[in-house]
């Protein structure tokens, strides 16, 4: 019942969203413990990434999970594991936004998934470079769905891009020191 009234309220948000009034901006502020990282959410172009995202936020799922891959000139991914590289547990997947227009450029933020187009959860990654390559239609066919920008922070973006990475638990490219994500919280924008 759970799971059937979580999907109800995802998909009355989405078409909320699509009834033809653009959907104001959202923002959040991510603290980690390399610099804050400030986020414009476009809920108008990916309404249901952003409320799944959004949904994440609000139950404090992202605090004290960690930027787990992180490769320097390409992005910085994180938002589904412990310091101690335990996978959380997640909603269920959500449908691929990718066709939305937005793309895959430095400073954007998209959701990460496996190679099934469709199995997005709470992972997602900040392009640290132009990834032309990851759009709608990507190599796959799919894409990988943006869903926002960095407004602030990219030096902490850089600065994690930078990071010193092994391997560990079988995953290449993780921080050698952990870059943890402390909170991530919406930031009120009424005027």
């Amino acid at each position: 019942m759970k799971k059937i009234l979580e999907r109800l309220t995802a998909a009355l948000f989405a078409l909320w969203l699509t009834t033809g009034v653009a959907a104001d901006p959202v923002s959040v502020s991510m603290t980690t413990n390399l610099g804050e990282i400030v986020l414009e959410l476009d809920p108008d172009r990916a309404p249901e990434t952003v409320a799944n995202f959004l949904r994440y936020v609000d139950e404090g799922f992202y605090n004290g999970t960690v930027f787990h891959r992180v490769i320097n000139g390409f992005m910085i991914q994180g938002g589904g594991f412990t310091a101690d590289l335990e996978r959380k547990t997640t909603h269920d997947a959500l449908r691929n936004e990718a066709k939305n227009g937005l793309k895959n450029v430095r400073g954007s933020i998209a959701m990460a998934r496996t190679s099934a187009p469709h199995s997005a959860t709470s992972q997602f990654f900040i392009n640290h470079a132009d990834n032309k390559n990851l759009d709608y239609p990507s190599f796959d066919g799919w894409g990988y769905a943006v869903f926002g920008r960095v407004t602030s922070g990219m030096e902490t973006v850089d600065k994690i891009a930078d990071v010193f990475t092994t391997t560990r638990n079988g995953m290449a490219n993780v921080p050698e020191q952990a870059v943890v994500i402390e909170s991530v919280k919406r930031i009120s924008t009424s005027k």
